[in-house]
């Protein structure tokens, strides 16, 4: 689930860390309950300051996504399906304007872009 965070990348790692919970929250590949790992395992596994772990578990606690019991750890919350829904195509949006970024500097051309992804859809499908 955390194979992708960057330390170069300009999102804070505490965002990229957040992200990625609320994907797997989304997908379904968390359900409620679930126990995080605790703010020192993560920080060791990811190599960050546990400071930057809590503060990804704190955004995630302010968006309903989890809960932070003192002492106990953090879990995830019910998280209802129009919020996993929306959450997805908040992701679907993130993707898509990184995309769009990284063409650009690369000089790709929108009709490019089109064309590419137009080609990989059908070949998912």
């Amino acid at each position: 689930m955390f194979e992708h965070i960057d330390p170069q990348s300009p999102t804070p790692l505490y965002e990229q860390i957040a992200a990625r919970i609320r994907v797997a929250v989304a997908a379904g590949d968390l359900g409620a309950g679930i126990a995080l790992p605790s703010v020192r395992q993560l920080a060791q596994r990811l190599r960050v300051n546990p400071a930057t772990v809590v503060q990804a578990y704190r955004a995630l606690e302010a968006d309903g996504f989890v809960d932070m019991r003192h002492g106990a750890g953090t879990f995830i919350k019910a998280v209802a399906g129009e919020r996993r829904s929306q959450e997805r195509q908040d992701q679907a949006r993130q993707l898509v304007r990184e995309l769009l970024a990284s063409a650009a500097r690369m000089g790709v051309s929108p009709d490019d872009l089109r064309h590419a992804l137009k080609d990989e859809l059908g070949a998912a499908a």
